[in-house]
């Protein structure tokens, strides 16, 4: 596979610059995996960098199963209206919904949940994938599960 090929790959796959993308396949020689762990890693050090920047902005999600037994809503806050209403953050917010849903989790334990799409991650590894992505901070600020 050709470089371009490559780059073009990694950026599909993670949603980050293609410079950061061509910067971490540079390191990684070229080995896409190394390359993804390589911008994990730097995202997770960007997270941490923005932890402390206010979230006054944000967006309430909800989600109902179809059985309509079960639903969740949640409150996700940024730190720009800008980037509330991006389709990156409403997915990350319906993202968050289903897996309310699907775990039932208590508000301490919701972020070191695995994630149910991939359980190599944890909740809080997709928030700072995202935080990364975004470049603001991204805080759960509550959530409310309901089943019947």
């Amino acid at each position: 596979m050709a470089n371009l090929e490559k780059l073009k790959q990694l950026r599909e796959e993670t949603g980050i610059s293609m410079m950061e993308c061509k910067k971490a396949l540079e390191e990684a020689q070229g080995d896409i995996e190394e390359a993804k762990e390589i911008l994990r890693k730097k995202g997770k050090e960007f997270a941490e960098k923005k932890v402390k920047r206010e979230t006054k902005q944000g967006i309430i999600e909800s989600y109902i199963h179809p059985n309509k037994k079960i639903g969740a809503m949640i409150e996700l806050h940024c730190e720009s209206d800008f980037v509330a209403r991006s389709e990156d953050f409403k997915n990350l917010a319906h993202e968050l919904c289903l897996q309310i849903a699907a775990m039932n989790p208590e508000k301490i334990s919701l972020m070191s949940q695995p994630w149910i799409r991939d359980e190599t991650k944890t909740v809080k590894d997709l928030i700072n994938e995202y935080i990364a992505k975004l470049g603001e901070n991204i805080m759960v600020k509550r959530f409310i599960r309901y089943e019947i």
